[in-house]
């Protein structure tokens, strides 16, 4: 099967089976593959499409306009092949723009105590899902797309030697108020575990 109709959709199926389905192609997808910017990649576009394709968020009023990672700073590598200019060890804790579907978005979320702030902070900082009805009303949100209107973030968590650890989040926007309900937190907690489980960090 090409790798693209990965992100079909089933006619006539429910949320439950949307998710089920879902997962299952990812984990297709990710199958003989490690690294996490290639999985990443990969899961943010199959996610995104699939939405897309599935009528109760299609491509309207109630699209999903944003699907996408945001990592740790420390699991991004050095550069190789030219200095890094502009760059200090000494960087507060912060979220990097990782691999996702949609348009331009914040190319840093700041977690460290005292500067955290929005919903992939909260979701980060928390090691909890966030589910956000309307971003507006939301304290501290910050907007990278004026259109959105609900959010919900996964945290991405690795147990290292036996501890725990937030490694970064899985974040999806709505165009509609309430456009994510839990039967979506849930199906997407499920994604980020296969995500995180998938890759070498």
């Amino acid at each position: 099967m090409p790798h693209a109709d990965s992100a079909t959709i089933p006619a006539g199926i429910d949320k439950a089976a949307f998710w089920a389905h879902v997962h299952e192609q990812l984990s297709h997808l990710l199958d003989g593959q490690r690294n996490w910017v290639t999985n990443l990649a990969n899961a943010s576009s199959l996610v995104f499409n699939a939405l897309q394709a599935f009528p109760p968020f299609g491509t309207g009023e109630r699209m999903v306009n944003w699907c996408g990672f945001y990592l740790n700073s420390d699991l991004f590598p050095a550069p190789k092949l030219t200095a890094a200019k502009g760059i200090t060890d000494d960087q507060p804790a912060r979220l990097l723009l990782g691999p996702f579907c949609g348009k331009p978005a914040c190319q840093l979320i700041h977690v460290s105590p005292g500067r955290a702030r929005g919903v992939c902070a909260d979701a980060y900082c928390q090691r909890k899902s966030v589910l956000v009805q309307d971003v507006d009303a939301y304290p501290g949100h910050i907007a990278c797309d004026g259109e959105t209107k609900s959010e919900v973030v996964c945290p991405l968590l690795l147990t290292v030697d036996g501890e725990e650890r937030a490694i970064g989040v899985l974040d999806l926007d709505c165009l509609a108020l309430a456009g994510f309900d839990e039967q979506d937190q849930a199906g997407l907690e499920k994604i980020a575990r296969l995500v995180v489980d998938a890759c070498d960090w």
